[in-house]
């Protein structure tokens, strides 16, 4: 591992603990202070869809201004996010807080400094570790969204838990500003240098966004927080249940993506992610059938254990298929229409929960998910990243 490499872990491991943390307690603390469901749905599509906007600006700047430099900016935005979301109780306030904070209630840390960092990691290593070092990244991700879930036992207040997520995000601004140079752009090539490969790489990234987005959209119906509010009203669970369930599910997330980075040598990236994404929403989509809530919680501990093997694997597809110096475009692009999706999603996810049936998301969501694997594999099964093109190295 190289030390920019270590540097950037560190600050995903504090990020993700503070998303981990939210994505629990969110929507019972909101809900807990007068805000409605409904209410709930707007704020956590309002945070996302601040995350969509920064996701749009950093990927249109970030190159050019420098990838530490906006770092450090993001993560003092987020710090502020947290610090609104345990300080202000009314709706209004609440939705441009949360907005302008980035907010995220999804319980999975997918953001704008995330596309920075996807794009900045496979600059420290070579191809045939790419998969490797992004599925290392995202254990330490999840790692931190199980810590953070776990936090959420903890007998403190609301506020002082959302104090404390302010400070994780205020803690990044230190590995970040450690971070050498080898992470930036070393140059930027003219826009008629190379106009042909850039057209091609240009139209399959906007393919693969609007999949993902497809993917996201499934995804914005199924966030952690509204997740643990089903589990909360349908089954009675306490908030140190959900803390225990989402620390588990959080734990299996961490273990599949290195289980993914070791199938996909052998099966190839675009059969791992498709593979493992497809029977885990299948497992989610049985588990309002389920008659009781510890066999609900084994089908959804069942479905996270596949659901985060696409993860690396994607990554590693988007950064394999386009050159060095459009990998902050693709990152941004793709990682921006998902973000998209998942502030689509909430806000319709909490009307209908309200107002039709409780676990309505969860077969809706895990439609557009199955929808999104089928097209994907038919649209890129002959497009092969460089390291599959020929005899893979063995691990």
């Amino acid at each position: 591992m190289s030390r920019d490499g270590a540097l950037i872990y560190i600050a995903a491991l504090l990020r993700s603990s503070a998303v981990g943390l939210a994505g629990v307690i969110l929507a019972i603390a909101l809900t807990e202070t007068g805000v409605s469901v409904t209410g709930t749905g707007l704020v956590i599509g309002a945070g996302l869809a601040g995350i969509a906007v920064m996701t749009l600006l950093t990927t249109a700047v970030a190159d050019r201004l420098g990838r530490r430099r906006a770092l450090i900016v993001l993560s003092m935005l987020t710090a502020l996010g947290y610090i609104a979301a345990g300080s202000i109780s009314r709706t209004g306030w609440l939705v441009p807080a949360a907005f302008f904070g980035m907010l995220n209630g999804m319980g999975r840390d997918r953001g704008p400094a995330g596309m920075l960092e996807q794009a900045m990691l496979p600059e420290t290593t070579g191809a045939t570790r790419r998969t490797w070092v992004l599925a290392w990244y995202n254990l330490a991700l999840d790692c931190g969204h199980a810590l953070g879930g776990l936090a959420a036992a903890l007998a403190i207040s609301h506020g002082l838990m959302f104090t404390s997520c302010g400070a994780a995000a205020l803690l990044c601004v230190v590995p970040y500003a450690a971070l050498s140079r080898r992470v930036e752009v070393a140059s930027i090539p003219a826009r008629d240098a190379a106009p042909q490969h850039d057209r091609e790489t240009k139209r399959a990234v906007m393919t693969l966004a609007a999949l993902f987005g497809i993917d996201s959209l499934g995804g914005g119906f199924l966030s952690s927080a509204l997740i643990a509010y089903w589990f909360f009203a349908r089954y009675g669970f306490t908030e140190r249940e959900l803390a225990v369930l989402f620390f588990a599910a959080r734990m299996l997330n961490a273990a599949s993506h290195v289980a993914a980075a070791w199938l996909a040598r052998r099966i190839g990236l675009l059969n791992t992610m498709v593979l493992t994404h497809l029977p885990s929403s299948v497992l989610l989509m049985a588990a309002p059938a389920a008659a009781s809530g510890s066999l609900a919680a084994a089908l959804f501990l069942g479905r996270e254990s596949l659901v985060e093997m696409d993860v690396p694997t994607r990554q590693s597809y988007v950064m394999a298929i386009v050159p060095p110096h459009q990998r902050t475009y693709a990152s941004g692009v793709t990682n921006l229409t998902r973000t998209i999706g998942w502030a689509v999603g909430p806000p319709i996810a909490g009307v209908v929960m309200q107002y039709v049936v409780l676990a309505a998301p969860l077969f809706i969501g895990g439609s557009m998910k199955i929808l999104y694997d089928i097209i994907l594999y038919r649209s890129f099964r002959h497009v092969r990243p460089p390291e599959e093109a020929g005899i893979l190295p063995t691990a």
